[in-house]
């Protein structure tokens, strides 16, 4: 399973916002079952920036936001996000 997670980030807010991203992506990245990330900026809305997130299953994606670290370090940084559903299943495989 997959997750996307947009965020709307000011331009002169992005350099501070990589860096938290980068440490909600280290303690995720550490969880059972993750299986990778990616961060991107839209080609055509600069200040919209994307998280995908890989998991092995829906299970894995929410244990692996219950530990502490995760709650520390991701957990204000996601409820940053546009408030959109997040989590897909593989559709076509």
């Amino acid at each position: 399973m997959f997750v996307v997670i947009r965020f709307r980030v000011g331009e002169s807010a992005q350099a501070g916002f990589a860096e938290r991203m980068r440490g909600a992506v280290e303690v995720l990245g550490r969880q059972k079952g993750f299986v990778s990330a990616r961060v991107g900026r839209n080609v055509d809305d600069p200040e919209l920036l994307a998280l995908t997130l890989d998991f092995e299953n829906i299970g894995s994606y929410r244990r692996a936001l219950s530990p502490y670290e995760v709650k520390l370090a991701a957990v204000p940084l996601l409820s940053e996000a546009l408030d959109e559903p997040t989590a897909y299943e593989d559709f076509l495989s």
